[in-house]
């Protein structure tokens, strides 16, 4: 999953933005070795499972 999330992710994390209002840029900063937080982080926030956070990142 981490490497799906660090390919294209400028791209993905502006889709993330527009399709989810409630999410912010603080929620998309991607540190190095932080992905498991920031996964969980938006898994919180948009009550939704790791599987499906999944789909939708893959899907974007």
């Amino acid at each position: 999953m981490e490497a799906m999330i660090s390919e294209y992710w400028n791209e993905k994390k502006e889709k993330i933005k527009q399709k989810y209002s409630n999410i912010t840029d603080q929620d998309l900063i991607l540190y190095e070795g932080k992905e498991k937080e920031m996964m969980e982080n938006l898994e919180y926030k948009l009550g939704i499972t790791k599987l499906e956070l999944a789909k939708i990142i893959e899907a974007i």
